[in-house]
């Protein structure tokens, strides 16, 4: 259920939803298809669906993107922090990796990706990237069997949460005191704030 005039305000305030089978990227932003004027875009959310993999994969015109952007069949996808392709500038992936608490996982994320992009950190350098990409693929084929490939970090999901507050320079430790901290399971709750000073 949406509110009512949701999509009207959402115009307002500068956000606009298009649906089409197909679109491009241009200069000026995106081009839709079926219009005549590219849409000026500072930023695309791309809702997929379903084999979102292969959707994301056929954005691509370049046939070296198209190949990095998910690795082979015997990889998971190559993403630092399950968010940045270290090799594809400019392009952010949230809600491909799958974790216990998704909602929660997605939102923290998102925030993070934020504060990366308004420059209160930077990434490491490619090589570390994916230095970092293979321990999570190691971890993943070792925990996941043949299903390593649909990214999942619902075993280390404190541990993952914690490399993102990292980033973020943000405390890891969210609970009041050693004992919660060793016997308290942790939940969204524990994770509010995570942008303020």
């Amino acid at each position: 259920m949406l509110p009512e005039n949701f999509y009207e305000n959402l115009e307002k305030g500068g956000i606009i939803l298009k649906r089409s089978q197909s679109f491009s990227f241009c200069k000026e932003g995106l081009m839709i298809d079926g219009a005549t004027q590219p849409l000026e875009t500072d930023i695309v959310i791309l809702a997929t669906g379903y084999r979102g993999d292969q959707k994301l994969k056929n954005m691509f015109k370049s046939p070296i993107f198209k190949n990095q952007i998910f690795g082979t069949e015997a990889s998971t996808a190559p993403l630092y922090r399950h968010v940045i392709h270290p090799r594809i500038p400019q392009l952010a992936v949230v809600g491909y990796a799958e974790s216990l608490s998704n909602l929660c996982t997605f939102e923290i994320r998102c925030q993070c990706l934020a504060q990366f992009l308004s420059g209160k950190f930077e990434l490491p350098k490619i090589r570390e990237m994916e230095k970092d990409v293979m321990k999570w693929e190691k971890y993943s084929k070792l925990y996941s069997g043949k299903y390593f490939r649909g990214s999942c970090n619902a075993c280390v999901h404190v541990w993952y949460n914690d490399q993102l507050c990292k980033d973020m320079e943000r405390k890891t430790r969210r609970k009041k005191g050693v004992l919660a901290e060793w016997f308290l399971p942790y939940f969204p709750s524990d994770y509010a704030g995570l942008t303020h000073n």
